[in-house]
C-alpha cells in the first residue's frame, strides 16, 4: 500500500480516495477483504482513529461493508463500483477543465492535444 499524503486534504479523505482508486482500477475487486483498521493504521503510519474515520466514511458511502467480527470487504454492489469509477473520472475532468479554461484553447485543438498526449502515455506504458 503506497499512499503519498499531501498537506492540503485530511488524511482520512486521502485514504478513502486511495481505496476508491484501487476499486476503480480493479486492484481491489468486489468482495475482496481489506486490511483491518489497525493493520491499515500501522501500514500507513497513521493514527488508528484516522483509519477508523476512513473506514466509517467508506461504510457510509457503501464502498465497503463490515460484518460483526469479520474482516471488512469491498462491496459487491456493481452500481456502487461503477459509480466510484465515474466519480473519479468526473473529478479529474473537472480539474482539467478548470485548469485549461483560462488558457482559452479552442475545443478541437484541445481534443487533438489530449488524444496525442493520451496515446503518448500509453506507448510509454507498453
Amino acid at each position: 500500500m503506497n499512499i503519498k499524503f499531501n498537506a492540503r486534504d485530511p488524511v482520512y479523505a486521502q485514504v478513502v480516495r486511495y481505496f476508491k482508486e484501487q476499486i476503480a482500477t480493479g486492484a481491489l475487486v468486489a468482495g475482496q477483504e481489506i486490511p483491518s483498521r489497525r493493520e491499515l493504521g500501522a501500514t500507513l503510519k497513521i493514527n488508528p482513529n484516522t483509519a477508523q474515520r476512513a473506514y466509517k466514511e467508506m461504510e457510509e458511502q457503501t464502498l465497503i461493508h463490515t460484518e460483526r467480527n469479520k474482516p471488512s470487504r469491498v462491496t459487491n454492489d456493481a452500481s456502487v463500483l461503477a459509480a466510484v469509477r465515474k466519480e473519479l473520472i468526473h473529478e479529474s475532468i473537472d480539474a482539467f477543465v478548470e485548469a485549461i479554461r483560462p488558457i482559452d484553447v479552442p475545443f478541437e485543438e484541445l481534443v487533438t492535444l489530449l488524444k496525442d498526449k493520451y496515446e503518448e502515455e500509453e506507448e510509454t506504458l507498453d
